[in-house]
Protein backbone atom coordinates (compact mmCIF):
# COMPACT_ATOMS: atom_id res chain seq x y z
CA UNK A 1 0.00 0.00 0.00
CA UNK A 2 1.23 3.30 -1.32
CA UNK A 3 1.53 6.83 0.94
CA UNK A 4 -0.91 8.26 -1.15
CA UNK A 5 -3.30 5.25 -0.17
CA UNK A 6 -2.64 5.61 3.67
CA UNK A 7 -3.10 9.20 3.50
CA UNK A 8 -6.67 8.77 1.76
CA UNK A 9 -7.67 6.25 4.21
CA UNK A 10 -6.61 8.28 6.99
CA UNK A 11 -8.31 11.31 6.30
CA UNK A 12 -11.33 8.62 5.92
CA UNK A 13 -11.25 6.93 9.02
CA UNK A 14 -10.27 10.18 10.90
CA UNK A 15 -14.08 11.75 9.41
CA UNK A 16 -15.98 8.71 9.51
CA UNK A 17 -15.42 8.08 13.09
CA UNK A 18 -14.94 12.05 14.13
CA UNK A 19 -11.80 11.05 15.71
CA UNK A 20 -8.56 12.72 14.61
CA UNK A 21 -6.02 10.84 16.85
CA UNK A 22 -6.60 7.70 14.01
CA UNK A 23 -3.04 7.14 12.09
CA UNK A 24 -2.83 4.50 9.29
CA UNK A 25 0.85 3.27 9.21
CA UNK A 26 2.64 1.19 5.99
CA UNK A 27 3.63 -1.49 7.21
CA UNK A 28 7.67 -2.64 6.86
CA UNK A 29 7.11 -6.08 4.87
CA UNK A 30 3.86 -5.93 3.58
CA UNK A 31 2.38 -3.87 0.57
CA UNK A 32 -1.05 -5.05 0.77
CA UNK A 33 -1.64 -3.67 3.81
CA UNK A 34 -1.46 -0.83 6.58
CA UNK A 35 -1.78 -0.95 10.30
CA UNK A 36 -4.35 1.57 12.19
CA UNK A 37 -3.40 3.26 15.74
CA UNK A 38 -5.44 5.40 17.99
CA UNK A 39 -2.85 7.08 19.49
CA UNK A 40 -0.19 4.74 20.19
CA UNK A 41 -2.50 1.69 20.45
CA UNK A 42 -2.56 -0.64 17.54
CA UNK A 43 -6.53 -1.04 16.71
CA UNK A 44 -6.58 -3.10 13.12
CA UNK A 45 -5.20 -3.56 10.10
CA UNK A 46 -6.58 -2.19 6.45
CA UNK A 47 -6.04 -4.96 3.60
CA UNK A 48 -6.22 -3.95 0.11
CA UNK A 49 -8.41 -5.56 -1.93
CA UNK A 50 -7.04 -5.92 -5.43
CA UNK A 51 -9.68 -7.63 -7.69
CA UNK A 52 -8.45 -8.27 -11.07
CA UNK A 53 -12.14 -8.35 -12.95
CA UNK A 54 -12.70 -4.79 -12.20
CA UNK A 55 -9.97 -1.66 -11.96
CA UNK A 56 -11.22 -0.50 -8.65
CA UNK A 57 -9.68 -0.46 -5.73
CA UNK A 58 -11.00 -1.12 -2.56
CA UNK A 59 -10.06 -2.32 1.39
CA UNK A 60 -10.71 -4.46 4.02
CA UNK A 61 -10.46 -3.33 7.86
CA UNK A 62 -10.13 -5.61 10.27
CA UNK A 63 -10.25 -5.11 13.92
CA UNK A 64 -9.79 -8.03 16.50
CA UNK A 65 -11.19 -7.47 20.05
CA UNK A 66 -10.09 -9.35 23.07
CA UNK A 67 -12.15 -11.08 26.09
CA UNK A 68 -9.64 -9.49 28.12
CA UNK A 69 -10.26 -5.68 26.97
CA UNK A 70 -13.96 -5.84 27.39
CA UNK A 71 -13.56 -7.18 31.25
CA UNK A 72 -11.75 -3.78 31.49
CA UNK A 73 -15.06 -2.14 30.65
Amino acid sequence: MDKSDCLALERYLRRMFKMDTIEVRRRPQKADSAEVYLGEEFIGIIFEDDDEDDDEKSFSFQMSILGFDLQEL
